[in-house]
């Protein structure tokens, strides 16, 4: 039976506490993308950033989150700061998968390695509702920057990933967060781990990628700094391993 544990508090505090091996770090951290100015950076809200006017009307009862005004030179210490907790967690020859945008891309691949992961590739998801832009593409996808610790050896059984992913943001009763990705998105990244492995996500939101694991057979440990999402997550990972 799937297990799961979630701390509640600053992933920088919680996983220098933490000692249990982990086979994956499955994460999608606060991106603090979009600030063209030091204004913008830092006097708007997440939900300023990544809802348009409509979608805070969909989405009016979805809490906020902090930790979105850092510039990029500080992103990518702090990242790379979290990740290093993660690697020294993470089994020889697991991965790490960190979500990003188009602007935080490079960051994100420089934090994998700063960490001690070595990085091979970049997946793909993509978001097939997003809204056109007059005059230019269509920003309708983000990134997943992977790498592993050390050598990875596939074993007996491989699992063979895609690294295109396509899925929709949660709408309805079934959004519980600004920045949620899809679960059935999730339940095939969490592959990458045998049945049986652990996940771990210090920076859990509304817990998709602990309900994917333990919908997908896997045990789950998260950390969540914000008090009302990790209470929502606790709901979803309940149910998830009911």
């Amino acid at each position: 039976m799937p297990t799961w544990t979630l701390h509640q508090g600053d992933a920088l505090t919680i996983l220098p506490a933490l000692t249990d091996p982990v086979d994956a770090v499955i994460c999608d951290p606060p991106y603090n993308s979009g600030g063209r100015t030091t204004t913008e950076r830092t006097t708007r809200t997440a939900r300023q950033k990544y809802l348009s006017n409509d979608g805070r009307t969909h989405a009016a009862g979805l809490g906020d989150f902090t930790g979105e005004n850092r510039d990029q030179r500080s992103y990518t210490a702090w990242l790379a700061l979290n990740l290093a907790h993660c690697y020294r967690l993470t089994r020889p020859g697991g991965a790490a998968l960190v979500f990003t945008d188009w602007r935080q891309l490079p960051a994100t691949t420089d934090a994998l390695q700063a960490a001690g992961y070595t990085w091979r590739g970049i997946a793909v998801w993509h978001k097939p509702i997003a809204r056109p832009q007059p005059g230019r593409p269509k920003q309708d996808c983000e990134f997943i920057v992977w790498g592993s610790h050390g050598a990875m050896t596939p074993g007996n059984n491989p699992v063979y990933l895609p690294g295109h992913f396509t899925g929709s943001q949660p709408r309805g009763s079934n959004r519980h967060h600004i920045t949620q990705k899809p679960l059935d998105v999730m339940q095939q990244l969490v592959r990458i781990v045998p049945p049986g492995g652990t996940i771990l996500d210090p920076f859990t939101g509304s817990g998709t990628t602990g309900a994917a694991a333990l919908l997908e057979g896997r045990h789950f440990i998260g950390c969540e700094q914000s008090a009302r999402y990790a209470d929502v997550a606790r709901t979803r990972l309940t149910e998830a391993a009911a």
